[in-house]
């Protein structure tokens, strides 16, 4: 079975906030997807983000729906193409509201950063080196260190 699209479903206590937050990161709103309850977030041509207010999401499970500022359900990590990339679009979100729980993480074969929605959804950005992703972190970070030393 392959999926042919993901719908990532986030609450919020601000709708229009969300909407305005995940613009400013450089992504569109599929216009045909939202109303009042929600707005449909476009990563990507399979990639969607639905961005619910609590008591929307709420009709979707019997689950208590938890508060992200306080509680960590899901940690979406999203790929970049650099390491610019990556610090490109943390400013852009920590300019549009939102917040870096922790620093920069700097392992060598990825770099990535923590950026925190206004809501308090957590969403990574990395960006991992081509060679690594083909040849694993370890190879390519014994690549490295033979490198350095010759």
């Amino acid at each position: 079975m392959t999926a042919t699209s993901i719908f990532v479903n986030l609450p919020t206590t601000d709708l229009e906030r969300s909407k305005s937050f995940y613009e400013a990161l450089g992504f569109s709103i599929n216009p045909l997807f939202t109303d009042e309850n929600a707005a449909c977030v476009v990563l990507s041509d399979t990639i969607y983000f639905m961005v619910l207010t609590r008591e929307y999401l709420g009709t979707f499970t019997d689950k208590q729906i938890i508060d992200p500022k306080t509680q960590a359900q899901v940690s979406i990590a999203l790929s970049r193409d650099s390491r610019e990339s990556v610090d490109d679009v943390l400013a852009k979100g920590l300019a549009a509201g939102g917040s870096e729980p922790r620093e920069a993480q700097d392992y060598g074969f990825m770099y990535s950063r923590d950026l925190d929605d206004p809501d308090g959804n957590n969403l990574s950005f990395l960006f991992m080196e081509p060679a690594a992703a083909e040849k694993g972190p370890e190879a390519y970070m014994a690549e490295q260190g033979a490198a350095a030393t010759a």
